[in-house]
C-alpha cells in the first residue's frame, strides 16, 4: 500500500442479527481511501450506516468481512499489543461527549487517566491549552460545562495519546450555530498543527464542506457516490447526494428555494430493496434501478457513482 495512505477500507460488511427483524445490514461492502493529511467527509441520513463504519475503523465493532488497514496495518487482525497500539494511532470522538465523560470524575482527573493507563508523559495544562480551554477547567464537573466545551474536552482526550488519525462521529450535531464555527475552527487548526487525518461524519453536506477535501455519500449501508467536496457540494450527480445538498439552508434570501428534496424515509436496513437501494425514493428511477444494483464506478480515481441513469448520460458519446 503506498506510503501516503492513511486509512484503507476494501468491501467491508457489517451485519447485525436481532431478535425479530432479521439482520440489518448496516455495511454492505464499504471500500474507500484516505490519504494521510486529509479530511474524508462522510454524509448520510441516520441509518444509513455512517456510525457502524467509525465503529468497525476504530475497532470497537470487528467487520464480518473486508478489510481495514490503518497506516499499513490491518486493525481488523490485530491482536493484543498490537491493537492497542493501532488504537492509539486512531481515535474516535463521539457524538454526545456528555455520555461518554465520566459525571462524577473531573474533566482533568479523565484526561490524567488516559496519560497514566498508556504511560504518556504530557500534562493536562497543556492538553486543555491545545483546544483551547484554560487550565482551571480541569477542575470542573461535565455537568458545569456548556455543550461546546465538553466537545473540546472530548477531542483533548483523543489527542491525549497522540494519535494521526482521528474519527469524528457527528461532532458539532448537538452544538449551537455559533459553536459548531468554533469546533469546525478548531479542528481545522489541529489539522494543520498536528498533521492529523480526519474522517467527519455528519448528516449535513453544508457543514461537511467546510472541512473535508473529499466526501463519501452513504445510503442504507453502501457508498453512492465519492469524490473532491466541490464536486459533490458543487455539482452532485447522484439523485440522492442532490436531495443532500438541496437541505442545506441558502443565506441569500433573493435566491429561489433548491428542488429536488426526497420525500419519504430510508428503508428498513433489516429488508433492503433490490437493485439500487434508493430508487424506491429516486425520481429518476427506471426499470433496471429496481432489480441490478449499480456499481460504483469507475473503480480507481477521484471520483466514483453508482446510479444507472447519471452513469449512463456521463458515459462518453
Amino acid at each position: 500500500m503506498p506510503e501516503e495512505t492513511a486509512i484503507e477500507v476494501r468491501d467491508v460488511v457489517k451485519h447485525y442479527r436481532t431478535a425479530g427483524r432479521g439482520e440489518v445490514h448496516a455495511l454492505d461492502g464499504v471500500s474507500l481511501r484516505v490519504e494521510r493529511g486529509r479530511v474524508l467527509g462522510i454524509v448520510g441520513e441516520s441509518g444509513c450506516g455512517k456510525s457502524t463504519l467509525a465503529r468497525v475503523l476504530t475497532r470497537l465493532e470487528h467487520p464480518d468481512s473486508g478489510s481495514v488497514e490503518i497506516l499499513g496495518q490491518r486493525i481488523d487482525q490485530a491482536r493484543g499489543g498490537a491493537l492497542r497500539e493501532l488504537r492509539r494511532t486512531i481515535q474516535l470522538v463521539f457524538q454526545d461527549p456528555y455520555a461518554s465523560l465520566d459525571p462524577r470524575q473531573r474533566v482533568g482527573a479523565a484526561l490524567a487517566e488516559v496519560l497514566t493507563v498508556h504511560k504518556l508523559p504530557g500534562e493536562v495544562g497543556a492538553l486543555l491549552e491545545t483546544v483551547g480551554l484554560p487550565a482551571g477547567t480541569g477542575d470542573r464537573y461535565p455537568h458545569q460545562l456548556s455543550g461546546g466545551q465538553r466537545q473540546r474536552i472530548g477531542i483533548a482526550r483523543g489527542l491525549a495519546v497522540r494519535p494521526r488519525v482521528l474519527v469524528l462521529d457527528e461532532p458539532v450535531s448537538a452544538l449551537d450555530v455559533s459553536v459548531r464555527a468554533e469546533i469546525i475552527n478548531l479542528l481545522s487548526r489541529l489539522r494543520t498543527e498536528l498533521g492529523l487525518t480526519f474522517v467527519f461524519i455528519s448528516h449535513d453536506l453544508g457543514m461537511v464542506r467546510h472541512l473535508a477535501d473529499d466526501i463519501a455519500v452513504m445510503y442504507l449501508g453502501k457508498i453512492v457516490e465519492y469524490g473532491p467536496w466541490n464536486v459533490l457540494s458543487d455539482r452532485p450527480m447522484h439523485p440522492y447526494t442532490r436531495a443532500l445538498q438541496a437541505t442545506v439552508p441558502i443565506a441569500d434570501p433573493t435566491l429561489p428555494a433548491p428542488a429536488g428534496v426526497v420525500a419519504g424515509e430510508v428503508p428498513d436496513a433489516a429488508n433492503p430493496p433490490a437493485g439500487c437501494r434508493f430508487h424506491p425514493r429516486c425520481p429518476l428511477a427506471e426499470d433496471r434501478c429496481r432489480g441490478v444494483e449499480p456499481l460504483l464506478l469507475p473503480d480507481r480515481g477521484s471520483y466514483r457513482l453508482a446510479c444507472h441513469v447519471m452513469q449512463r448520460e456521463l458515459a462518453p458519446g
